[in-house]
């Protein structure tokens, strides 16, 4: 059914409401076929439906033949979203909770055939020897301690396109000159604004201790960078869309490799670089 005939379905039932409730909470408001919500009364409104209108219009409608990862996919919002495009898609958390309400709605919506999902942290995926087409590191970033490790390592996944997406600091400011070699003495230009910075957030924000960066926009730009990728689009606030860049030294591709070897365990490779 529709999204357009979802608001002429009759309400949920009480039962249906108290099988729902019995799945949460639920962070996702996920539509139904039947027209219920998962979370109908959510404090940031529709979410992330508002956020996916934001970013449908960035991908291809069309993903047949796509693997696709959604890295935290939670309740399964956006993994649904990319299968019913036509993609294959893998959604990854660590919260047991989250990975049982996406189970149960993939068999609402019917797509457990063309959806894996899969209890795994970021840095575990460093493990996997296949690449996606299409990944999601989006709402991640900032709850992880490592951030940059678990960039690192799930870009070297990234086949075609990344959507990603962090808290950021105000301010969409780029100092130019920030890429260049300077003297060691030479620090007053980090404190100009535009300046690659993260805030760190010691306790917590927003009562949530895993809140613990919060990086600048040329930040987030500087970093996807270094990692191999290149920014193509902006599709809305805080989020970025990025493809491999063949043409960079990235640091994990290059004098970076043996630090990233040992950083996630694996062999390093005689050369240096990554076998």
């Amino acid at each position: 059914m529709s999204r357009l005939l979802q608001h002429h379905v009759s309400a949920p039932s009480k039962e249906r409401e108290r099988e729902i409730a019995a799945l949460g909470p639920w962070f996702h408001n996920l539509h139904l076929p039947d027209g219920a919500q998962t979370a109908p009364g959510h404090a940031l409104g529709d979410f992330p439906s508002f956020k996916w209108r934001e970013i449908a219009r960035a991908l291809p409608e069309d993903l047949t033949g796509w693997r696709a990862l959604d890295i935290g996919c939670n309740a399964g919002f956006y993994t649904f979203e990319l299968a019913r495009r036509g993609a294959r898609v893998t959604g990854i958390d660590v919260e047991p909770l989250f990975l049982a309400q996406a189970q149960w709605a993939a068999r609402e919506y019917g797509l457990e055939h063309v959806v894996e999902l899969r209890r795994l942290a970021v840095y575990e995926l460093v493990r996997e020897h296949e690449a996606y087409d299409l990944v999601l590191f989006m709402g991640v970033f900032y709850h992880l301690r490592y951030p940059l490790l678990a960039l690192d390592i799930v870009a070297e996944l990234v086949k075609r396109l990344m959507v990603f997406q962090t808290l950021t600091m105000p301010g969409d400011e780029v100092f130019e000159g920030a890429g260049a070699d300077r003297e060691i003495w030479d620090r007053d230009a980090f404190a100009t604004p535009g300046w690659p910075k993260m805030a760190f957030i010691e306790r917590e924000l927003a009562g949530d201790p895993t809140n613990w960066w919060a990086p600048n926009h040329a930040g987030v730009e500087a970093m996807l960078r270094s990692s191999g990728m290149r920014i193509i689009a902006r599709p809305g606030h805080e989020i970025y869309l990025c493809e491999p860049d063949p043409e960079a030294t990235s640091w994990p591709r290059g004098r970076g490799a043996a630090e990233l070897a040992a950083a996630t365990g694996r062999a390093v490779p005689s050369d240096g670089m990554r076998g």
